[in-house]
């Protein structure tokens, strides 16, 4: 019974760590900013280089932010194809602490 209950717990606690592992990717959204948006928008967002915008004014939500990351628009090159999702969504959320 005792066998039963200690692994029961043990079972309990890697479930609820996977789940945190799930919601939580990781990724540093600031150093892929850094590495693939500083040229045109700068470090604050608001360089202006080659027709961008200034991210620190923008008021896309959420999925408007990773539609344009992944796809481009404009003059902006998509980078799905570089990107992994959970880099996307880790630069959208950057953007939003852009001011």
């Amino acid at each position: 019974m005792k066998k039963i209950l200690i692994f029961s717990i043990f079972v309990i606690i890697s479930v609820s760590c996977a789940d945190k592992k799930a919601k939580t990717s990781g990724v540093d959204g600031r150093k892929v900013f850094k590495q693939n948006c500083v040229v045109c928008h700068g470090l604050d967002g608001k360089l202006g280089a080659n027709g961008s915008k200034d991210l620190s004014l923008s008021k896309m939500s959420m999925d408007e932010r990773k539609a344009i990351i992944k796809n481009g628009k404009g003059t902006m090159v998509g980078l799905g194809t570089l990107l992994k999702p959970e880099e996307i969504e880790a630069v959208a959320q950057y953007t939003f602490k852009l001011k």
